[in-house]
C-alpha cells in the first residue's frame, strides 16, 4: 500500500477505534507536503462504502487533508451508515489528488478516462472523479455530475476539468 493510502487507513482506523485524530506521522512523502485537494474512497469487496473529498486544499498539507477525509469517509458520507469497527479489516482505501480545476468551453476537453469534472450553477457544485466504471462518455460524467449537485438540465452551467493522481 502506498504511504498515501495508508495515511488514510491508519487515520480511519484510529478515530473508529480510538476516537483520536491522528497527526501526520514519520517522514512525509513528497506528495503528502504539498497542497491539493483530496479525496479519499473506502471500498468493501469492491463496493463503494464512503467517498469524501475537498476540490481545493482546505488544510496546509496534502497529508491532514488525507487524515480530515478519511474520517469524513468513514463517518460522514452521508450515502452510507458510519464505518464500525468490524469492518476496518475489509476496507480497502484510494486516496486522489486532485489537480487545480481547469474552466473548459468545449465537450471535445473532457476525457472521463483521464479528467474528472466539476459542475457548477450558482452555489451548486457536484464532482465526479475520472476512471469510474460504467461511465463512458463525457455526456454521462456531465448528468452524474450535474445530479449530484441538483443542478436542472437547462440551468446555466461552468464545467471545470481536472486530473488526479490515485494512491492505493
Amino acid at each position: 500500500m502506498h504511504p498515501v493510502a495508508a495515511l488514510a487507513k491508519k487515520a480511519l482506523e484510529a478515530y473508529i477505534q480510538n476516537g483520536e485524530v491522528i497527526s501526520p506521522f514519520g517522514e512525509l512523502t513528497p506528495e503528502m507536503e504539498e497542497r491539493a485537494g483530496v479525496f479519499v474512497c473506502l471500498k468493501e469487496s469492491g463496493q463503494l462504502r464512503g467517498c469524501i473529498g475537498t476540490f481545493l486544499p482546505s488544510c496546509g498539507s496534502v497529508a491532514e487533508e488525507v487524515i480530515r477525509n478519511a474520517i469524513a469517509a468513514g463517518t460522514e458520507d452521508p450515502r452510507f451508515p458510519p464505518v464500525n469497527p468490524d469492518e476496518l479489516h475489509h476496507l480497502t482505501y484510494s486516496v486522489d489528488l486532485l489537480s487545480p480545476p481547469e474552466l473548459i468551453h468545449d465537450l471535445k476537453e473532457l476525457d472521463p478516462c483521464k479528467y474528472g469534472v466539476i459542475v457548477a450553477s450558482g452555489n451548486r457544485k457536484g464532482l465526479l472523479l475520472p476512471d469510474i466504471e460504467g461511465v463512458d462518455t463525457a455526456e454521462e460524467q456531465l448528468r452524474i455530475a450535474k445530479m449530484k449537485a441538483g443542478i436542472q438540465a437547462d440551468d446555466d452551467l461552468d464545467i471545470y476539468r481536472f486530473e488526479v493522481r490515485r494512491y492505493c
